[in-house]
């Protein structure tokens, strides 16, 4: 494809989007952007949140991901499953009972300020984080294939990203987001699909063979129960995505918001379960279409590998029609998952940070709200172009989840020990509770390896939450 072709192409995806927007967003108030008036079909959230629970780190990430570790990756999305079985059956009642906004309002009635400010902002740092890990992988392919050899700079290409974001969700918020994801999903998954379709055919097989193609290759080893010190150990993997689960959607402030969009409890419920069904499905075709894209690659002496190998093969090896998929299906996991990202950590600035339901009227609230989505688009901005130096040869869904164990843990601790316990604790002792927590793990996690031979992986998330539930034993009120 030619520059201008790639332009016009994504000029044309973000008008669609502009266009929604326009057509969603004729409400500008706080009611709308945080909650869209609570009047989300369910079907259409369960579809949407595909999108962006997958993103553009999913897109690129999981199929590079086979060579190195097969389809280890399934074990931790089965553990998914009871993650996403805990958050209906235990966090959303929560939630819906609570009539929540912003869902870290829980730990204030629970436990105090302290505790809520400080839930709240690691959320905020985990959020700003890993959307930006997700944008930068977009924006530095998207620097690859088109803005290098038109001599734009990385930093512009970040800049008119999140521009573009902006444009379509300063106004209504999560309620054009509802409507664009399920459009972002859509594209995501047809351009898989037609990456599948294009290989198998080159591969020489047919619809028949495709099973039996994938099934008999050594790659698609999805279990492995041999080595419990290993990072891909069975049960180190799948309670790590269980709790993966349950922190990054469940304790999300993110994906919640969609869920809490919904009319009514029964409706977010069936959305969590259709969502966990298809987002099953999709892992397990994108783990396929990494093992057929790393055949071809080796079947044709192609030096791809990693986060490299889905976009090298589309952009030179597979032809326009799969290159322009990938494009389409590239910019529809980044930015379903980012737009949302932008207007959750509004939402939580505004309300957990800034408190402006209960300090402000509402014409002031909404003033504010538009005020902090702008200076969140900085924020990203400037992380991103961060990232450019520091990201170097690790799989960005790795590091991802890796941070996120550091980040997310002391929220599950926070969370677990008010569920599943009745004690109250010294409210203004738990941000240290929360800080070093995460330090005695990450000295826990570097070490383990040369005292017991034992690798935590993402296990890691479960190691810090123990450790903040265990700090908050240590500072109960008597």
């Amino acid at each position: 494809m030619q520059p201008f072709q790639i332009i016009l192409l994504i000029a044309s995806y973000f008008g669609l989007l502009i266009l929604i927007s326009f057509l969603t967003g004729k409400d500008d108030s706080n009611e709308t952007f945080f909650k869209a008036k609570k009047q989300s079909p369910w079907y259409i959230v369960a579809f949407g949140m595909i999108g962006a629970s997958l993103s553009g780190v999913t897109f690129i990430s999981v199929p590079g991901w086979v060579e190195a570790s097969k389809f280890s990756y399934m074990q931790v999305v089965l553990g998914y499953i009871l993650g996403y079985l805990i958050i209906g059956t235990v966090l959303l009642p929560l939630y819906y009972r609570l009539n929540l906004t912003s869902i870290y309002t829980y730990l204030e009635g629970r436990f105090g300020n302290y505790s809520y400010k400080t839930g709240a902002s690691f959320f905020l740092i985990s959020r700003v984080v890993g959307a930006s890990f997700r944008l930068f992988l977009v924006a530095n392919v998207l620097q690859i294939v088109l803005f290098d050899e038109l001599g734009i700079p990385f930093w512009t290409t970040v800049v008119i990203t999140i521009l573009l974001i902006w444009l379509y969700t300063f106004k209504s918020g999560i309620k054009t987001i509802i409507w664009t994801d399920t459009l972002q999903t859509l594209f995501m998954l047809i351009a898989v699909g037609v990456a599948i379709f294009t290989v198998y055919e080159d591969l020489g097989l047919d619809q028949t063979s495709l099973v039996t193609y994938i099934s008999q290759s050594e790659l698609s080893q999805m279990f492995f129960f041999d080595d419990f010190k290993s990072a891909d150990y069975f049960w180190k993997q799948f309670f790590s995505g269980a709790f993966i689960a349950v922190v990054m959607t469940g304790l999300d402030q993110d994906l919640m918001q969609k869920n809490l969009t919904c009319k009514n409890l029964k409706d977010a419920q069936k959305n969590m379960f259709w969502f966990t069904i298809v987002l099953t499905i999709v892992n397990f075709v994108f783990l396929s279409l990494g093992l057929l894209l790393t055949m071809y690659a080796q079947n044709n002496g192609i030096d791809a590998h990693k986060d490299d190998l889905f976009a090298v093969l589309a952009k030179d090896h597979l032809g326009t029609t799969v290159f322009f998929f990938f494009l389409i299906g590239l910019i529809a996991a980044a930015y379903s998952s980012a737009d949302s990202a932008l207007t959750s950590l509004t939402t939580s600035f505004s309300i957990d940070i800034l408190d402006i339901e209960k300090k402000y009227d509402a014409a002031r609230q909404v003033a504010i709200r538009k005020k902090i989505h702008i200076l969140t688009s900085v924020v990203l901005v400037l992380v991103i172009i961060a990232f450019k130096y520091i990201i170097r040869n690790e799989s960005v869904i790795a590091k991802l989840f890796v941070f996120a164990g550091y980040t997310y843990g002391p929220l599950l601790g926070l969370y677990s020990f008010g569920l599943f316990t009745k004690w109250k604790v010294k409210d203004k002792i738990v941000p240290i509770v929360a800080i070093l927590s995460p330090v005695a793990a990450y000295i826990i996690s570097v070490n383990s390896k040369v005292w017991l031979g034992f690798e935590f992986g993402f296990f890691i998330l479960v190691l810090n939450g123990f450790l903040t539930f265990l700090g908050l034993v240590l500072i109960r009120r008597k």
